[in-house]
């Protein structure tokens, strides 16, 4: 029999049988997108197709709060085991679910959660690159000024082109661009000034009239994962004239490589779904740059692009599935130059885009930046790069020999995955400390807690092992709380999902709610320490190479800065070296696509540097599991 209107109000997994489409209607701050998707399409599908920017942190697992959605109107869908697990019953009953998780069963009008404040957000790009140079700046872009005069006899035969190529010593054999030969008859007879020619490797690019042979730029990006990291540099001298950076907006499809590579598997569209949220944002922060430094951005000749093999194919548009299945093969890995508009780079319209070369599926171009700037492949001594990252990577070596390997950290260092877990933004937590009788926290800028960042969580745990707080297999203190002073023990909570300590209350905090580390959010720290320390380890045991060894450890990447030095090192994030062997270098990878950018010899060296590297598969070596079960103690 039919159910009535007032039984399929009364019971939730009631859908009308008669429809078969329904709308979904989202309710954002540029106002109402709607869209209208078949019955049982989840919420986050449903948010794809209007545009609508949901982040999905762990790929859709369920198994994040990131995704969190609240549905205003309409019939609300059956809550699933992952709400339960990630929201509890008030937030359930208050509407809320995961869009990864629940389907659409009726019309509807759905609020997304907005994430949280990310003002301030700190990317520390790299230092300018010029002083590591060997050599003169040679970028291999060259402006000449001349002064041909157009073909005046109708019985030489000659061109407008030629009569400006013979103007220039080193342009035979020189091709200009469509473009150039466009404007070239009228500038050609406009020029009372001279005209400046600007080639590219011997290619010529562009064309102006006047003096024009001070404004020759380039940039240099590097695509993280989570990150993008850009800077503008003057070819004349190697000043760095501006610096761009912000978070990678393909985070909303996963916040792992993994993620994002299983979103956009076999499926064109998704890729260019993918592709397109980071060339509009690398379109942006060209513009960014320009208009910071007073510049044209017609007068960018060169960019240099590195990043993990992932994102070095997603800005190509080249196809990752394979590099998510064994044996995560690359579709390729030598270095290309290619006009900005193949890209398309279009605020870059008469530049060369430039990548360098990758090592393996997930060791990329941005591993060999990095080892170009901490030169570790001359040394005479054992060094090593490690680039902490949501997708790590660590070399290990000298002139000798070079090994490498990549540590699938995840977000967690990042703050994803964590229940309150931030970018390294104003009001993240990034220290603590603990007093005999209670804890004060450190937050970025000073600002009112809002959440925790990885430097901050890799405090934390730090601190609460060195109080027996937190055992060595990671579980907190679940019982003799009266043993410690009243003020601490009280900081101890059992929420629904699991227990937690509390660092700031809700009457504290810049969100109004309790700031809590629970015990998943350490198990996701140890996970991600785990994975970095083990394949530092592995590449340790190939090489046989003892800690004593390691002469210097160069911490790379922009979250390695705000990294605790005896914290990391006491919960096995890094090994026991003395802190004078251990080197900061910011992002090495950024500072490593400078110097392919003002130096055409660097830029060819890397093919070189990449050559020489062994790639160890963590997950061939049977004993890696054994060692990462291992580093996943906290000491």
């Amino acid at each position: 029999m039919k159910p009535t209107t007032d039984q399929r109000n009364a019971d939730p997994d009631a859908v009308d049988v008669g429809s078969k489409t329904i709308c979904v209607s989202f309710q954002t701050r540029d106002g109402v997108a709607k869209v209208t998707v078949p019955k049982g399409t989840s919420i986050l599908e449903a948010a794809l197709q209007a545009k609508v920017d949901i982040e999905t942190t762990c790929g859709k697992r369920g198994t994040c709060r990131s995704c969190r959605i609240k549905v205003l109107s309409g019939r609300v869908p059956p809550e699933t085991q992952q709400d339960r697990q990630q929201l509890g019953t008030e937030e359930l009953q208050e509407r809320f679910r995961l869009s990864c998780q629940t389907k659409a069963i009726a019309d509807c009008t759905i609020v997304p959660s907005p994430p949280k404040s990310e003002a301030g957000l700190k990317v520390l790009n790299a230092e300018p690159a010029r002083d590591k140079l060997r050599g003169p700046i040679s970028s291999g872009v060259e402006k000449h000024l001349v002064h041909p005069k157009p073909p005046m006899d109708e019985n030489e035969e000659t061109s407008d082109l030629e009569e400006v190529m013979k103007t220039i010593e080193t342009g035979a054999g020189a091709k200009p661009k469509l473009s150039v030969l466009r404007k070239l008859p009228g500038l050609l007879r406009d020029a009372k000034d001279g005209l400046t020619v600007t080639l590219f490797n011997g290619d010529i690019v562009d064309l102006e009239k006047g003096d024009r042979t001070d404004h020759a730029y380039g940039m240099a990006f590097d695509i993280g994962t989570t990150t993008i990291a850009g800077s503008l540099l003057n070819l004349s001298n190697g000043e760095q004239i501006a610096s761009v950076s912000g978070v990678n907006p393909q985070a909303i499809h996963g916040g792992d490589l993994m993620s994002r590579i299983s979103f956009a598997q076999f499926d064109e569209k998704k890729l260019a779904i993918l592709r397109g949220k980071l060339l509009t944002a690398m379109n942006d922060f060209i513009a960014e740059a320009a208009e910071q430094a007073g510049i044209e951005r017609g007068n960018i000749y060169k960019i240099v692009v590195v990043g993990n093999t992932c994102m070095h194919h997603v800005f190509l548009g080249i196809d990752t599935s394979h590099v998510g299945l064994a044996p995560y093969a690359p579709a390729f890995r030598d270095p290309l130059i290619i006009p900005s508009g193949e890209v398309p780079l279009k605020n870059a319209p008469n530049a060369h885009v430039c990548t360098l070369p990758i090592i393996a599926g997930f060791v990329g171009a941005d591993t060999i930046a990095a080892l170009l700037a901490s030169r570790i492949y001359e040394s005479d001594t054992i060094q090593a790069v490690v680039d902490i990252g949501t997708n790590g990577e660590v070399v290990l070596g000298n002139k000798d020999r070079l090994m490498a390997c990549s540590a699938p950290a995840g977000p967690a260092l990042e703050g994803g995955e964590i229940s309150q877990g931030m970018r390294a933004a104003v009001g993240a937590i990034d220290a603590i400390e603990i007093h005999e009788n209670d804890v004060s926290v450190r937050t970025i800028e000073d600002a009112p807690a809002i959440g925790i960042c990885g430097s901050g969580l890799i405090d934390i745990v730090s601190k609460l092992r060195d109080r027996e707080l937190v055992n060595k297999r990671g579980r907190l203190l679940h019982k003799d709380f009266e043993q410690l002073p009243k003020t601490l023990g009280q900081r101890f909570v059992q929420t629904e999902k699991s227990r937690g300590f509390r660092l700031v209350s809700g009457t504290d905090s810049g969100s109004g709610q309790d700031i809590i580390l629970t015990q998943a959010d350490i198990r996701q720290l140890q996970l991600a320490k785990g994975a970095i320390y083990s394949a530092i380890l592995m590449l340790q045991r190939v090489l046989e190479v003892r800690d004593e060894d390691i002469d210097t450890l160069y911490l790379a990447g922009g979250f390695g800065n705000f990294i605790n030095l005896d914290s990391a090192i006491k919960i096995r994030l890094l090994p026991p070296l003395d802190h004078d062997r251990i080197s900061y270098v910011g992002n090495a990878a950024q500072q490593g696509a400078e110097l392919a950018l003002l130096s055409e010899s660097e830029r060819e060296n890397t093919a070189k540097i990449a050559a020489r590297i062994e790639h160890v598969a963590l997950a061939t070596r049977m004993e890696f599991q054994e060692l990462f079960v291992d580093a996943c103690d906290l000491q």
